[in-house]
């Protein structure tokens, strides 16, 4: 670790750790649902020539299959295992999503989010037929809200923060026999379903490296990842810690909620208050307790912006073709801050550097 601000953290040694990949199969099942195509991977010289590397490409989730954010990847693969487990059809190969659609009995999704994994999840029980009920926290957007209604799932609003939101919804799952608890975090005793969650992300970085090779650009040197729980860092560290590339993995948290970066910094899982952010979707007081263990062994690097930034990067991919709500563009506010620490990143961000763009303007109907 280098002796540095409170928003920053690095640990270069933890490029060495090795973990194992996403089980095989995962995109191959992404592939079979309505509408899937890779996501554009975009090249924006004038970013290059801005941070002085030589190539930056951004990976824009602004539309995936149909929403404007990437956690229908994790939110699709997650209940297909859940259901087959469910349904005793996860012996032996796994089912065609028909085959399992039509197996299915009574049963009801639940979730709480802050915006997009419960408009995802409210998605899939439509493909599905199931029903769906999503519990958001204070604060999430009316028209968000109004977006997880038209995908025709029901909603409850929580007067309290995220995480009051998750136990109200594990609550209501426990009670009900008909439930099945669908959470993109994890707690002890609920492991399995945001495991899964993390590998539907895995799709998400193979598309990367095979778009990254198809463009004639070296593989990943530094990949900008903004955070809440950890769960798609987590999914991050664990498909690049497991092949032959070593690139930065660097965590982006909003300065008002950066939990990963505090728990990194004390080596131990550490609950933030947190406070008001645009990055809603970041707003996380704690840790996944499944991300924690892949997170403190194998990411090198964590940054927390402020709102500022976040819109200031906003603005800047927007002039360039970008549409990023505020969680998205946080990718490029972290690594402009992070590459004051080129000494800590590994040397091939000089070459490529691939920002995520999780989410477009359109999950964000707060921005003007």
């Amino acid at each position: 670790m280098v002796n540095a601000p409170a928003a920053w953290f690095s640990r270069p040694a933890a490029r060495a750790w090795t973990g194992p990949p996403a089980p095989a199969g995962v995109a191959a099942f992404h592939r079979t649902l309505p509408g899937y195509a890779p996501t554009p991977l975009v090249e924006l010289p004038s970013l290059a020539a801005e941070l002085g590397v030589r190539r930056v490409f951004v990976k824009d989730e602004s539309s995936r299959l149909g929403l404007p954010a990437f956690k229908i990847l994790g939110a699709s693969w997650g209940i297909y295992r859940a259901l087959c487990e469910k349904y005793g059809l996860a012996a032996g190969s796994l089912p065609p999503l028909p085959r399992l659609r039509a197996a299915l009995g009574p049963v009801r999704l639940i979730t709480a989010t802050d915006g997009n994994h419960g408009r995802a999840v409210a998605a899939m029980a439509r493909l599905l037929g199931l029903a769906a009920d999503v519990y958001v926290p204070y604060g999430v957007h009316p028209a968000a809200m109004a977006a997880i209604k038209a995908e025709g799932a029901g909603l409850t609003e929580v007067p309290g923060p995220y995480d009051e939101a998750v136990r109200l919804a594990a609550d209501v799952a426990a009670s009900d026999p008909e439930a099945l608890l669908v959470q993109d975090t994890s707690w002890p005793g609920y492991e399995r379903v945001p495991q899964w969650i993390v590998e539907g992300y895995s799709t998400l970085f193979t598309e990367i490296d095979e778009q990254l090779a198809a463009l004639g650009a070296a593989p990943a040197g530094l990949i900008a990842v903004p955070v809440g729980v950890g769960s798609l860092a987590q999914a991050a560290v664990a498909h690049h810690r497991s092949g032959p590339a070593r690139p930065t993995v660097l965590s982006v948290e909003p300065d008002a909620a950066a939990c990963i970066l505090a728990s990194l910094r004390e080596d131990e899982p550490v609950t933030v208050e947190t406070g008001s952010t645009t990055m809603a979707g970041l707003n996380c007081t704690t840790p996944s307790t499944l991300a924690w263990p892949v997170l403190r062994a194998g990411l090198d690097a964590a940054v927390a912006v402020t709102d500022a930034e976040s819109a200031q990067a906003a603005h800047d991919l927007a002039a360039a073709g970008i549409s990023a709500g505020p969680c998205g563009a946080a990718s490029l506010a972290g690594t402009r801050t992070a590459l004051a620490y080129r000494h800590a990143l590994a040397p091939e961000h000089g070459d490529t550097i691939v920002l995520l763009n999780t989410e477009g303007r359109a999950a964000n109907p707060s921005l003007p």
